[in-house]
């Protein structure tokens, strides 16, 4: 009897001490669940705090991301350029108004043909000495044949049906008439149909309608929707509709070229030294690549010449004594060399035959020359 006590008490020791620990055990489950169950409280808002980062990042990358593919998308856009400067000097050799006019005429020519985006033309004289009204005479020495080159270049640039509008008569313009046409794509025939056209704004009204008359060479005048002095040169978007009564849109002249592909032109700038050349360049950076052609240059094959990619190339062909004269008479490259003044300074034609190469000669056979390198720097622009 006193045994089976005695196993009462050891159970009754054991029940109290399995009892002792499950609670135990609850305790530790119910402090944990409590535990999970604050931490799972606490834990949106730390969610939200962690998500509220992860987005901050996201839209900062996501904006640098687009920040950097709208500055790679300018880039494509923006064309690639091709400029040439000249010496106004080479007028001054001529014999007579008719010749001068003749050689301006090939230098209009030759930069049509190959595409020439801007035409700078340059004087080695002084500002005091540089006469700017015309050169009636292009044999004198003492007047600058640099702004005779650039009317005759600016008048054969213009469209034919817009040229008694824009240049009045002058001296200068007295054989132009002899000149064979550019034929460039925005010389538009009154028969034909393309979707620019360039047109000069008119004093007229338009009837019923805000806005402006615009010459634009067909057999009657459009209206634009903006309000504009009279003698302005613009370019109008055409469209594919033919209704001449429809209100039309002026774009910049640049837009031919970037939405349809088309050349539109040469522009024309003056410069009083080569230095100014560069310095006054309207593309934004300026010039990336300059070339220098000379007699004295170095002799590269053009499939061998390699051009960097480039947005704005710059050629410049010398005077009659050359882009040395230039540079010498030029007080910004004082006791510098005139290969310091280029990237590159090339001879074009190594292997004439005759002692001088005229400047009107010289631009079509290194235009021609430069086709090619110029074509794959430009593929690389694209790429």
């Amino acid at each position: 009897m006193g045994k089976k006590s005695k196993r009462r008490h050891d159970d009754t020791e054991l029940e109290m001490e399995e009892s002792e620990l499950t609670e135990r055990i609850d305790g530790d489950l119910k402090k944990k669940n409590k535990k999970k169950k604050k931490r799972s409280h606490e834990d949106p808002e730390q969610k939200v705090s962690d998500d509220g980062e992860a987005k901050k990042k996201k839209k900062k990358k996501s904006k640098e991301e687009e920040e950097k593919a709208n500055v790679e998308e300018k880039k494509k856009e923006e064309r690639a350029t091709v400029t040439i400067a000249i010496a106004g000097s080479i007028i001054n050799n001529t014999q007579s108004l008719e010749l001068a006019t003749r050689l301006a005429g090939q230098i209009a020519r030759a930069s049509t043909i190959f595409r020439i985006d801007e035409i700078v033309v340059f004087d080695n004289k002084s500002s005091s000495e540089i006469n700017n009204s015309s050169v009636t005479n292009p044999s004198d020495s003492n007047e600058s044949g640099a702004p005779f080159l650039v009317r005759i270049l600016k008048y054969l640039e213009t469209p034919q049906y817009l040229r008694k509008t824009l240049f009045p008569k002058h001296n200068d313009l007295r054989f132009v008439g002899m000149l064979p046409p550019l034929d460039a794509p925005h010389h538009l025939r009154k028969h034909e149909w393309e979707q620019y056209r360039e047109g000069v704004t008119l004093r007229e009204k338009p009837i019923n309608s805000e806005g402006t008359l615009v010459d634009v060479g067909l057999d009657k005048s459009v209206v634009v929707d903006q309000v504009l002095s009279p003698g302005v040169r613009v370019t109008v978007a055409m469209g594919a509709d033919r209704d001449l009564d429809l209100v039309r849109q002026i774009v910049p002249p640049s837009k031919p070229r970037e939405e349809a592909g088309m050349y539109w032109g040469y522009k024309v700038r003056y410069a009083s030294h080569l230095s100014s050349v560069f310095k006054e360049c309207p593309f934004e950076g300026g010039y990336d690549y300059l070339i220098g052609t000379s007699e004295h240059g170095l002799k590269i094959s053009s499939s061998e010449l390699k051009i960097p990619t480039f947005r704005h190339l710059l050629i410049a062909f010398g005077g009659l004594a050359g882009l040395e004269e230039s540079v010498e008479e030029d007080n910004q490259y004082k006791g510098k060399n005139v290969r310091e003044a280029f990237n590159i300074y090339l001879n074009t034609c190594p292997h004439q035959g005759s002692r001088t190469i005229r400047t009107e000669e010289a631009m079509f056979i290194s235009l021609q020359y430069f086709q090619e390198p110029i074509s794959r720097a430009m593929r690389g622009v694209e790429a």
